[in-house]
Parts: C-alpha cells; structure tokens; sequence
C-alpha cells in the first residue's frame, strides 16, 4: 500500500482546480485543446438544454481558451475524434474510447431481441440508410408503433407503445450500428457507424478481459475527471453497472496495482484517491501553486467538476443543486444558475439567458456566497467573464437589470 498523501483543505482545493484547468494560465488551447480536455475527463455530459450554450458547450467554454460552438460540432460529426454516445448517461467521449463498451452494445442488442417485429424494421432501416444516407426518426420511411423501450433505463417491467421509425433507430444506436451523424437542434440524424468510425476500432476486441477490469477502468476514468474521488457512493459513478462489493474491490486492486493513489484531507474521516499519473501535479499544487494567477469562470451545471456534490461541498463548503427540475415555487436560486469559480474557490452563482433573435445575453442576478465581498476587483473578473460568454453566444451582454445579492 502506498503511502497517504495529508493535505490541508487549502491545498486540496488548489489540486482540483489546477487538475480541471480552472486556475492559472489555460492548460487548454483551441481545438486541441478541446479535445484534450475530454481525453482528460473521459466524458463530458450531453444535455440538449441551451439558455446560454449547452452543457458540453459551457463545460469547456470555462476550460478552453478560444473555444467556440463549432469546434466541439466538428470535432463530433467532422474530424470524428469524439463521438456522441450513453456513458455518464448520455455524453460525449473520445472516440478511440469505443471498444470500452462493446459489452455494453451487446446487452443492448440482446435487449432489443425481446421485441417482436423490431429486427425486421433494422432491416428495412438499414437499408435505406445504406442507399439514402443520414435520417432522423421524420425522414425515415417506417410508419406506426411498436412495443420497445430502450436499455439505458431499462426496468424490465415497462409496458407501452412509441414511434417505431424513433424506437429502431435509437435501438440501433444503442447497439452501436448507427451513430449520430449530425444534429439540427435537438434533432439528431443517424447513419451507419461504419461510415464514421474506422475499422480498426469499430471492430476492435473489447481491452476488458471482464467485469472487474471494465469497472476497473471507468472508475480510474472517473477519477480522473473530478481529480480526487472516495470509496463511496457517488453520482460520479452514475451509468458504471457494479454493486458495492465491485466498487469496494475495484478499488482495492487499483490501489495495491500502484495505480491509483490515497490521499488525506484535513477534518474529512474517509480518503480520497487520485490517479498515480497525478501525483507530480499534486506536489505542484502544494508547493507552486500560491503563485498561479487566479480565474473567473461560470461552471456548468452537469460539469465534471460537480460529478461529486458532496466533494464540492466538503472541500470548498459550496453547495449546488441544478433547480431546472424543481417547481417554480421551491427554487432558491432559478432554474439556469451556473456556479462561479474565482481564484481558489466557488464564490457564487450567476443566472444569464441568451436571447437569439435579440442577440442580447440578459444577466439577471449574480448571488455572491457568504462571506464573499463585493470588491471592485471581483466585480471586474465577473463582468469580463459576463462578455466572454455573451460573444460565446454571438450576444451583447445585457446588465442593466443585473442584481448582486451577498450573503444568500
């Protein structure tokens, strides 16, 4: 067993935050830099939701340094170094990440045997992709319902009807036969995966030789995209199928393989782990990291940095909750409300809307957290981050209704 690393709730901050690039110069740069980013952080969630950018968009908006809607699009259906596809729940990853989850294609191929007439409609489906190319579920020429319901929330005692044109289509999506080939809005056109992916990796072996070592690798993956994570139950492992017991051992091996390593936190009883490929940027963040210039950025709400709630609120005593799900009345904050990084800490929250046809970004309200002060300096690195994401937006910020509230 390595030895634990003992860190101050200081230093544990100043790690995870140069770990996500949010502190000090950009580690990050452009379209390889984009794409470094999710090759660092395994996946970042897809959520079709746009009031100022999507939630992939934002993810690396605060990351990226020149980062604009159309690289992450051509990265996805141009270069094809990413792809689109359900891994902490439905997300984008790198594409060379594909044979990860042949196991997962194959269960979701074998779920879709359990429903009549479906494989007769693949048939009818794939050759008209073949001979017409991409097709969302209105294009294709497949009419009525049939009884289907997808894998990835699979209950096995759901009864109902859907569109049969839609169901075959995210069927074969999910078994890996179709990708998504490019979407307009939320509408998402399909076309055949071996058009798209190259061979060698579409047909490729899946690296896994079992369960363990599959869940072995998606939690290393996991860690590496909080930067420190505990034994325990935690959305950040939300879409890795294990039970404790697996958690528990997979843990355990990579610890005594030296691949991941314990680390010790000030005040908090159960230890962290980081990846053993991390431990020279964690004596930086001890020893040199007082001296990076700090940063203002909004997170998204489905960031990888906020995977861990409990995490978040340990370290740097920030509480989150995405209210979009939550009734009007029961809202603390509103139902869009990015988080702010400053410096080494969350310092508040911000709700900002695009208006399109205005082309105006409208900030409404900037919550500062306790014991947060309102200094011109602070006021200066939210404004500028306030314009940074209205051009992102190809708006003009709008800040004449803008209210700072302290201390909610």
């Amino acid at each position: 067993m390595a030895d634990i690393f003992h860190l101050t709730v200081g230093q544990a901050r100043r790690f995870l935050l140069i770990k996500q690039g949010l502190l000090g110069a950009r580690l990050f740069k452009g379209r390889e830099g984009a794409l470094a980013y999710v090759r660092q952080a395994g996946c970042i969630q897809f959520d079709p939701v746009d009031v100022c950018g999507k939630n992939a968009e934002l993810t690396l908006l605060s990351r990226v340094g020149g980062f604009e809607k159309k690289t992450l699009r051509d990265l996805l259906y141009k270069d094809r170094l990413l792809v689109d596809y359900p891994d902490k729940e439905l997300s984008i990853f790198p594409v060379e990440d594909w044979p990860y989850f042949k196991a997962y294609r194959t269960n979701s191929f074998l779920h879709g045997r359990r429903f009549e007439g479906l494989e007769e409609l693949e048939e009818q489906a794939l050759e008209y992709i073949g001979e017409h190319g991409p097709v969302s579920a209105d294009s294709l020429p497949i009419d009525g319902e049939i009884f289907w319901h997808s894998s990835i929330h699979w209950s096995g005692n759901w009864h109902g009807r859907s569109k049969a044109a839609r169901s075959v289509l995210e069927q074969m999506y999910t078994d890996g036969r179709l990708v998504i080939h490019h979407k307009t809005g939320t509408r998402k056109y399909y076309d055949l995966a071996a058009r798209h992916i190259p061979e060698a990796i579409l047909t490729a072996a899946d690296p896994c030789a079992d369960d363990m070592e599959r869940v072995k690798w998606r939690i290393l993956r996991r860690i590496g995209a909080v930067g420190m994570l505990q034994n325990r139950n935690s959305t950040a492992f939300l879409g890795i199928p294990m039970t404790t017991e697996q958690r528990n051992a997979a843990f355990a091996e990579l610890e005594r393989e030296g691949i991941i390593l314990p680390v010790s936190v000030e005040g908090v009883r159960i230890p962290f782990f980081i990846r053993a490929e991390d431990e020279s940027l964690l004596y930086d963040a001890v020893n040199n990291g007082k001296s990076l210039t700090p940063r203002c950025e909004f997170l998204a709400p489905l960031d990888p940095f906020l995977w861990d709630r409990k995490l978040i609120s340990t370290i740097f005593g920030f509480d989150y909750t995405w209210e979009i799900y939550t009734p009007a009345d029961k809202r603390v904050y509103g139902h869009y409300v990015l988080p702010i990084v400053y410096g080494e800490g969350f310092v508040g929250r911000i709700e900002a809307s695009a208006d399109h046809k205005r082309k105006v970004l409208a900030v409404k309200n900037v919550w500062l957290e306790p014991g947060v002060r309102k200094t011109k300096k602070l006021i200066g690195a939210i404004e500028r981050s306030i314009a940074r994401l209205a051009r992102f937006n190809d708006c003009a910020p709008d800040t004449d209704a803008l209210q700072y509230h302290e201390g909610k």
